[in-house]
């Protein structure tokens, strides 16, 4: 997607989530910019816990984000993920 990532990863549990996204942005950040001159990360993430049973749906959502796309916009899948999770938000600070 144009505007946005998905990533699953099993992270262990001696590193943290901020370590973690911090190296990420960092390593796909150097390969992003050998390929297209203009490329930044927002300053924020979000980030969501799955359960192993569930792992196997979160993977096929990704691969088929861009259909779901078409249906509903990331905003809004968003905005529901945020609410079903439980995820207190202030909706002038969400997309900045």
């Amino acid at each position: 997607m144009a505007d946005h990532v998905h990533i699953l990863f099993a992270l262990p549990a001696d590193v943290a989530l901020a370590h973690a996204v911090q190296v990420l942005k960092a390593n796909s950040s150097r390969w992003m910019r050998q390929q297209v001159q203009e490329f930044a990360w927002q300053q924020g993430y979000e980030a969501f816990s799955v359960s192993a049973s569930v792992a196997g749906a979160v993977k096929k959502y990704i691969e088929n984000q861009a259909e779901h796309h078409k249906r509903r916009s990331f905003e809004d899948e968003f905005l529901v993920l945020l609410r079903k999770s439980a995820v207190p938000y202030d909706p002038k600070f969400v997309f900045g």
